[in-house]
């Protein structure tokens, strides 16, 4: 068998990873396709997964994503058209593996754990074979988007739990750092800018920077242009060993949501400060008390805490999401 695999954003090869190494193992022959965005080739490169760069990120303007969709799509298609046929095409929320393939006449399935971004899933969802979700997001809220009972291939828990199943943490990251482990560590991630459902200023997450400016906090901005505002925190120049960091440290602040769903499953104290409409993972996670929505920054404390929810970590195995992002070749 032959799969595609796409990688559109950085947190995304920490997703396929273990994905493509269980299609790899069950004896599928996988390449892989990559945007230059964020942190994605250099993460795939420190990570060893090997990759063809195709394509760039637009921009956040609707009508540049649009011409991105097409340009990309396009540039896929030529690139896949070439390569022997493969048997699945995938990926994490990709619109332009999914147009490329459904153009191919390829089998595709789609992963994400976000339900609102409205414009994306639109197209995933409609031209996608199967959508694969996490099972806290119910079938009513993916009807919008043409996802039938059929489509529909939930699994259990958090993506999170999948990918670091096997993962445990390396201090090495501290060192490159130069962080104290004697003294506690905040890890924060920027707002995502350029995303389309999360389009106003963050004063909440404005004033977790005042707060924790000059203390030992390390942030992770999501595009370059956000690096001039950090002043007074650790900002890592290149990819770096980033759920390693996040299971060692004492707090993690993120306005995003893989970093905070990563830092649930390493068993670290974690605030969002997302401004956007939650979605149903986010929304257990926070009624289950393992996440909490950050309102003011004064609620913050940055101290050492006991590891004692590491230890209780939930490990699932990668295999169940092989198997139903391989639901349309049944």
């Amino acid at each position: 068998m032959r799969v595609w695999v796409d990688l559109t954003n950085s947190p995304h090869v920490l997703v396929l990873k273990p994905v493509i190494e269980a299609f790899r193992a069950r004896g599928a022959t996988v390449e892989v396709t990559a945007r230059d965005f964020a942190q994605t080739i250099g993460l795939a490169e420190r990570l060893g997964v090997e990759h063809t760069v195709i394509g760039h990120h637009r921009g956040e303007k609707l009508a540049k994503k649009a011409v991105g969709l097409a340009d990309r799509s396009s540039a896929l298609y030529r690139w896949a058209r070439k390569r022997p046929r493969f048997d699945l095409a995938l990926g994490h929320g990709s619109n332009d593996i999914t147009v490329a393939a459904a153009l191919l006449r390829i089998p595709r399935s789609t992963m994400f754990d976000y339900e609102w971004a409205t414009v994306q899933h639109t197209i995933n969802c409609r031209l996608g074979n199967a959508v694969v979700v996490p099972d806290a997001i119910p079938l009513d809220r993916l009807a919008r988007y043409g996802v039938t009972a059929r489509k529909h291939q939930p699994y259990p828990g958090l993506k999170e739990e999948y990918y670091l199943a096997g993962f445990e943490p390396d201090t090495a990251v501290l060192d490159e750092l130069r962080l104290d482990p004697s003294q506690p560590i905040a890890v924060v991630r920027t707002p995502p800018v350029v995303s389309l459902y999360h389009r106003f200023e963050n004063d909440v997450f404005a004033g977790v920077l005042d707060k924790l400016r000059g203390t030992q906090t390390v942030v992770l901005p999501r595009v370059e242009s956000q690096r001039k505002e950090l002043g007074g925190f650790i900002v890592p120049e290149r990819a770096i060993d980033a759920p390693s960091l996040i299971a060692l440290a004492d707090l993690v602040v993120s306005a995003g949501g893989t970093m905070n769903r990563e830092a649930v499953a390493l068993g670290t104290p974690v605030w969002t400060t997302f401004e956007g409409r939650l979605g149903a993972v986010d929304e257990r996670l926070i009624a289950e008390g393992r996440m909490r929505k950050l309102e003011d920054a004064a609620a913050l404390v940055l101290e050492k805490h006991d590891r004692t929810g590491a230890a209780a970590r939930i490990r699932r195995d990668p295999d169940v999401l092989v198997d139903l992002l391989s639901a349309p070749l049944r």
